[in-house]
């Protein structure tokens, strides 16, 4: 996502929103990331920006607030959905968000629902890969790397393998170039969502 699209009308208001909700600076920078990954392939896929990576950011908006591990419909994403639909964000934002959650009865239909769903967990799993590396850095991050770590089930155990491969098979994509997209993606940002490194001390 280029700086001008990072900070559109949409992704902007977001980014605020997402301030106003939450506090923890490890579940701001998730949806930095995905917002990054849904930017990304919007650009490849001649799709909007900034409505887009303004989804990226706001769905897991409530998630601080409502983590919802019993999966009721007072909580994630139903809170938050409620509460965009109230201060007129448009349907097709709600929606998206609603699709993320496999119990919410709402399947990714749209490209924009079916890449949310697919670059959501994987998104912050290669950002737990760059900080694991000694210099903390996602430029280097290769998806073979990746792919690695996914198999060792005590890497980032509370990531979801089977939501990472679902989410490539509904976009018709191997996992491997959905990695590597995600990772391209994330070194386009890698300043701004923390993972550009640091140099490493001989």
């Amino acid at each position: 996502m280029s700086h001008d699209e990072a900070n559109g009308p949409l992704t902007a208001r977001a980014r605020a929103l997402l301030h106003e909700w939450v506090a923890s600076e490890s579940l701001r920078k998730h949806c930095e990331s995905v917002s990054a990954s849904m930017g990304h392939f919007a650009r490849q896929n001649g799709e909007d920006e900034d409505l887009w990576g303004a989804v990226g950011l706001l769905h897991d908006l409530d998630f601080e607030r409502y983590p919802n591990l019993e999966r009721r419909d007072d909580a994630h994403p139903f809170v938050g959905v409620r509460h965009l639909r109230e201060t007129g964000w448009d349907e097709e934002v709600c929606r998206a968000i609603l699709s993320h959650a496999d119990y919410s009865g709402v399947e990714p239909q749209s490209p924009m629902e079916k890449t949310l769903v697919a670059v959501d967990e994987l998104s912050g799993f290669v950002i737990a890969v760059a900080l694991v590396r000694p210099d903390k850095s996602v430029r280097d991050v290769k998806v073979a790397s990746v792919r690695k770590k996914l198999k060792d089930k005590a890497f980032a155990a509370k990531v979801s393998r089977e939501d990472i491969t679902r989410g490539a098979e509904g976009l018709q994509m191997p996992v491997e170039d959905l990695i590597a997209e995600v990772i391209a993606a994330l070194q386009g940002e890698a300043e701004r969502l923390g993972v550009a490194g640091t140099p490493v001390s001989a």
